[in-house]
C-alpha cells in the first residue's frame, strides 16, 4: 500500500485542536486504504497515553513541541525522518516549509501541504515571524506536489499570490454529538438552568474576544459562557480580570474532553463565533452540525463557511442588536446550518477528498500554474467566464 506520513499535528487520539481532529479522522477513515503514520508531540502524551498503534496506524513520537516556534524544528525532523520510508507526506502547515524544495530536488517523495488559514496575519506574530511564516508558506505552496486550503476566500488568495490552483478541502463536523445533560452537569455548571449563548476559541485578539464580551456585558439578561485558554497571553489576563465580575459572564478554562465540551455548546441557544482571521474553522462547522443559530463575526471566511446564511456582526453594538432578534430567527438559523454541515462538513466527504487527491499521483497527476491555462483568453473572454479576478490582484 501506499506509504502515507501525516506531519504538522500535536498527535492522535485527537485532544487538541483542528489539525489534530483532521488527522484523527483520516486515520479512521483511511487507515486500511494506506500504510500511515502520524507524527506526534511527545510532550503533549503522558508516558501511559504514548502508545504505538492508533487503529492501525503507528505513531511516531518526537521531543518538540508542536506548537510555537518549535514547530519548525518539529516539522523539518518530522519531514527528514518520513523520508526513509514514506510515499506520500501530508504536512499540515506551513512551519516546514523551508525544507520542502530540498525534499523535491533530491527525492521523489509526493508532498501534499495544507497552509491552513495564513498564520502569517495574525497580530501575536512579530514582524519578523510574520516573514518567516510568509516565507515558508511561498515556498510550501511554490514546491508541494499540491497544496490545500481549507476556504474559499483562502483558495482565491493562493491563486491570485502564487498562480496556483489549490484543493479545497474543509473540516468534518460530525465526530460531535449533542448530549443529554444529567443533575451532576447542573450542579456544576447553574447556568444550565436557563438559556445561554456559548463560544469556545483560543483567546487571541483575531477571535475578536473583547467585542462579545463588551456586548455582553451591556447586555445584563443575556447569558455568555466562553471557553478558552485566558492565561497564555496579556490579551487574555486582561479579558478576563475585566469581565470577570459580571454575574452574566462565565469565563471557562479550556475544556479538552470533547463528551464535557459538547454537553456545555449542544445545550446553548446561541453559538457566538468572533473570527476574524484563518479559513474554514473547525469550532465553528461543529456547531454547525449541532444545529445551532450561529452569530458570527462579518468577515468573508466566516460568510463562506456558512454560506451567507448565519447572523453577523461587527461590533458590539451591532451584536448587541443581533442578541435581541425573536427566538424564531435563532430557531430557523438552526435549522438551515445543520442541512448545510450535513451536505458539506461530513468526514466520510472530507477523507474522500484526501484519499482521491494521494491516489491521483499514481495516475501521474502534475500540478500546474494556473494563468498558463488562461493566457489565451483576453480579459473580455475571461469576464464572460466570471473568473476575471483570477487576473487581479
Amino acid at each position: 500500500m501506499n506509504k502515507v506520513a501525516i506531519i504538522g499535528t500535536v498527535g492522535v487520539p485527537a485532544n487538541y485542536g483542528g489539525f489534530e481532529t483532521l488527522a484523527h479522522q483520516l486515520v479512521m477513515q483511511l487507515s486500511g486504504k494506506f500504510d500511515m503514520t502520524v507524527y506526534c508531540s511527545k510532550k503533549n502524551y503522558t508516558k501511559d497515553e504514548r502508545i504505538n498503534e492508533f487503529n492501525g496506524a503507528r505513531l511516531k513520537y518526537l521531543p518538540f513541541s508542536a506548537n510555537g516556534i518549535q514547530s519548525i524544528i518539529y516539522d523539518i525532523v518530522s519531514i527528514l525522518h518520513a523520508l526513509f520510508y514514506a510515499d506520500t507526506m501530508i504536512i499540515l502547515g506551513v512551519s516546514g516549509g523551508l525544507i520542502i524544495p530540498f525534499v523535491r530536488l533530491f527525492t521523489k517523495k509526493t508532498i501534499i501541504v495544507n497552509i491552513d488559514g495564513l498564520e502569517w496575519r495574525r497580530a501575536k506574530w512579530n514582524r519578523w515571524v510574520k516573514k518567516f511564516l510568509k516565507l515558508s508558506e511561498q515556498l510550501a505552496v511554490k514546491y508541494s506536489h499540491a497544496d490545500v486550503t481549507d476556504n474559499e476566500a483562502i483558495k482565491e488568495y493562493t491563486s491570485v499570490h502564487y498562480e496556483t490552483l489549490s484543493h479545497l478541502i474543509e473540516y468534518g463536523s460530525d465526530h460531535v454529538a449533542k448530549q443529554e445533560l444529567e443533575p451532576a452537569d447542573v450542579l456544576k455548571y447553574h447556568f444550565l438552568h436557563n438559556d445561554y449563548a456559548f463560544g469556545v476559541c483560543r483567546i487571541e485578539p483575531e477571535n475578536n474576544i473583547h467585542i462579545i464580551l463588551e456586548a455582553f456585558s451591556k447586555s445584563p439578561f443575556k447569558t455568555l459562557v466562553f471557553v478558552g485558554n485566558w492565561n497564555n497571553s496579556e490579551y487574555g489576563k486582561d479579558l478576563k480580570a475585566k469581565y470577570s465580575e459580571f454575574e452574566n459572564l462565565h469565563l471557562l478554562d479550556p475544556i479538552y474532553d470533547q463528551k464535557q465540551l459538547d454537553k456545555l455548546r449542544s445545550n446553548c441557544s446561541i453559538y457566538i463565533h468572533g473570527h476574524s482571521a484563518g479559513g474554514t474553522n473547525p469550532s465553528l462547522v461543529e456547531a454547525m452540525y449541532l444545529g445551532l443559530p450561529i452569530v458570527a463575526f462579518r468577515v468573508v471566511y466566516n460568510a463562506i463557511t456558512t454560506e451567507h446564511k448565519a447572523i453577523y456582526f461587527s461590533d458590539s453594538e451591532d451584536l448587541i442588536h443581533k442578541l435581541n432578534l425573536p427566538k424564531e430567527s435563532y430557531e430557523i438559523n438552526g435549522l438551515v446550518m445543520k442541512s448545510i454541515a450535513n451536505r458539506r462538513y461530513t468526514w466520510n466527504k472530507i477523507a474522500g477528498k484526501y484519499e482521491r487527491l494521494i491516489l491521483a499521483f499514481e495516475h501521474n497527476y502534475q500540478k500546474s500554474g494556473l494563468f498558463s491555462d488562461f493566457q489565451k483568453y483576453s480579459h473580455a473572454e475571461l469576464q464572460l467566464r466570471g473568473i476575471a479576478h483570477l487576473k487581479h490582484t
